[in-house]
């Protein structure tokens, strides 16, 4: 049974079945609650799963949080040193959650490709994927979601003005290079003008006019871990309308509504 999608818009109410995963060894604790909200934005989280080993000490901050927001762990222990049984126990446990057909999609909460091929699969039976990770994430796992969102954005406005001003050091205490990356430093990616534009011109009209859920979702598709939040915006809308080098903005009144819409072109 394939499950039934549309593009989602800032005005739809969340309607999908979720069952959210988390990889212990690639996923910080820290912003678990404001991850479970932005969960929210998309459905209801059915199904809450943790899966590490708890017994490490690596661990012990997932303990403290996992009974407040009712999160099950699933205890994992190392077989062997050098390999990791947690990937191995969350792929079965997904795969088993994917056949009873009660779910809509899946959050995956890891930094780890070793999952591309698990989205990859949810994706063929027709649910929808929702990865959350770091911005190390290999892109391949990035791009295999519906939708990737980047867990700095969810961390408290505080530790991530620290965690972007403090430059990054390597085993000697030297500041380590910033992988060729220019915009790094500054904490906020460069701004991908074509791809933006490209996402516009695809889903707007003879007139060059596209409602913002559309175009929200035609960004999506294109490049599925964009962010307006990445930018320094909380909101799609803030961002079109603080763009004006390149979008026009106009707001229209729904017929038979007194609701207004935000369209935007190129301009």
């Amino acid at each position: 049974m394939i499950a039934r999608t549309s593009a989602k818009t800032e005005l739809e109410e969340p309607s999908l079945r979720l069952a959210v995963l988390i990889d212990a060894d690639n996923a910080q604790a820290a912003v678990i609650e404001a991850l479970l909200t932005e969960v929210t934005r998309f459905g209801e989280a059915t199904v809450k799963r943790i899966y590490g080993d708890f017994t490490s000490t690596t661990s012990s901050g997932w303990k403290k949080v996992l009974q407040k927001f009712a999160i099950k762990p699933v205890q994992q222990f190392a077989y062997t040193t050098g390999k990791n049984a947690t990937d191995s126990t969350l792929i079965i446990d997904a795969m088993d959650l994917l056949y009873t057909r009660k779910f809509d999609g899946f959050c995956l909460v890891t930094s780890d490709s070793d999952f591309t091929g698990l989205a990859m699969r949810i994706r063929e039976e027709g649910l929808m994927v929702f990865g959350f990770g770091e911005q190390k994430t290999p892109a391949a796992f990035r791009n295999a979601c519906h939708k990737f969102i980047y867990t700095e954005v969810l961390r408290p406005k505080a530790k991530q003005e620290a965690a972007t001003a403090t430059p990054a050091k390597d085993s000697k205490g030297k500041v380590a290079a910033r992988e060729k990356n220019p915009t790094a430093a500054s904490g906020k990616p460069e701004f991908p003008t074509e791809m933006a534009l490209d996402a516009l011109e695809l889903c707007s009209d003879e007139q060059g006019w596209a409602h913002l859920g559309a175009f929200g979702s035609s960004l999506t598709k294109l490049q599925p871990d964009f962010d307006p939040r990445m930018f320094g915006f909380k909101k799609l809308s803030d961002l079109v309308k603080a763009k004006k080098d390149l979008f026009i903005t106009e707001e229209r009144t729904s017929p038979g509504s007194s609701n207004r819409q935000l369209y935007v072109a190129a301009k």
